[in-house]
């Protein structure tokens, strides 16, 4: 498990390598990704944009940005928190990503940045 705090936020974020839809003969490595996002803050805030470099040690580093995450731009009350899942396909046994959501603070309507740790995305066997 990966977390980080940043003004005020604390992002955790746990993987799982995904076997059942991974094909290992054809260099297709899937693996999903739990993120929870607490705000310890005093004010309310809602995520707005997600910004992630996606690192593939065999291919190139791919850039994702995009509104919200899995459809939603959450708004997190203070000391509450949100859960999502998504999934990240590699091409290679090894790669991490990190990145970065926009929040906006519903109190002031300023937008913060608040980072995703590094997480590393590896093929169990690999790690033997």
């Amino acid at each position: 498990m990966d977390a980080a705090i940043t003004e005020g936020v604390k992002i955790t974020v746990l993987t799982q390598f995904r076997p059942d839809i991974s094909n290992i003969v054809n260099q297709n490595f899937f693996f999903n990704y739990r993120v929870q996002i607490e705000n310890n803050n005093p004010m309310s805030i809602q995520l707005l944009t997600r910004d992630w470099y996606v690192f593939d040690s065999l291919n190139d580093p791919n850039y994702i940005s995009g509104e919200g995450v899995v459809g939603e731009q959450p708004i997190i009350q203070p000391s509450e928190s949100f859960t999502y899942i998504s999934g990240c396909e590699l091409h290679s046994e090894i790669g991490f990503m990190r990145g970065f959501y926009t929040f906006m603070n519903l109190e002031t309507n300023k937008k913060f940045r608040v980072y995703i740790p590094l997480f590393k995305l590896i093929y169990p066997p690999r790690l033997n």
